[in-house]
């Protein structure tokens, strides 16, 4: 059975240390620390993006597209104990997200390029991906990794996060690599805020993240990450 959408609100901005610790200031009264965060408040993303062989997506999202895809297999703090093959679709200003879990078989099966194992007629995701493998030439692009601190909030289904760190696999596509060691892709100073709700944003957490000279702007880690890529690489798109 295909997996019913769910599409939020989706608002990005890039932060300054200054506006990052005033914005958590006012938004630790407001909402709560997410329950996955560590001692310290925050979790490990590592994601391998998919791209085919017209790399459609980078395209799409450099050329203003608004509705689009992204496919990307995403880990947490480095583990292979939850794996999830994902799509992220985008429409206008609201995003929905279809996700399947993959075994470490089936992961390193299709880093090997056995796409079979994603051939399981009673799932449609994993068909739809099958497809794009076999027919569009879906293939790993580059890793994305980065430290995020995520707050959530029950009125509105809030969850804004604060994601720190962001860093890329040079000419590494396997995110289990031993010796991994992803290099920075952005300006040490700067966070990507993701301010994602439902059909309302609460008032005071509105006002929470009014201050001057923030600006919602475009910051996609995918897009990113692979012209970090093409400059320091000399990565042909």
């Amino acid at each position: 059975m295909e997996q019913a959408l769910k599409f939020r609100h989706e608002l990005k901005f890039f932060i300054n240390p200054q506006q990052s610790f005033i914005i958590r200031q006012r938004l630790r009264g407001l909402m709560q620390p997410d329950e996955h965060a560590g001692p310290e408040g925050e979790y490990h993303i590592r994601s391998l993006y998919f791209d085919d062989m017209y790399n459609k997506a980078l395209t799409e999202k450099l050329g203003g597209v608004q509705d689009r895809i992204k496919y990307r297999i995403r880990i947490y703090n480095g583990s292979d104990k939850v794996i999830h093959f994902e799509k992220k679709i985008k429409k206008n200003d609201f995003i929905a997200k279809v996700k399947e879990p993959l075994t470490r078989p089936m992961y390193d099966a299709i880093m090997a390029g056995d796409y079979e194992v994603l051939n399981v007629p009673g799932k449609p995701f994993l068909m739809e991906l099958y497809r794009e493998m076999k027919g569009s030439l879906l293939r790993p692009k580059v890793i994305v990794d980065y430290v995020r601190e995520p707050y959530v909030s029950r009125y509105g289904n809030v969850r804004i996060t604060f994601d720190k760190e962001l860093r890329t696999g040079l000419h590494a596509t396997d995110i289990f690599q031993p010796g991994l060691a992803p290099v920075r892709a952005i300006d040490d100073n700067m966070t990507i805020l993701e301010v994602k709700y439902d059909e309302y944003l609460p008032g005071a957490i509105r006002s929470g993240l009014q201050l001057e000279g923030l600006i919602r702007q475009s910051a996609s880690k995918y897009v990113i990450c692979r012209k970090y890529l093409k400059t320091n690489t000399w990565e042909d798109y």
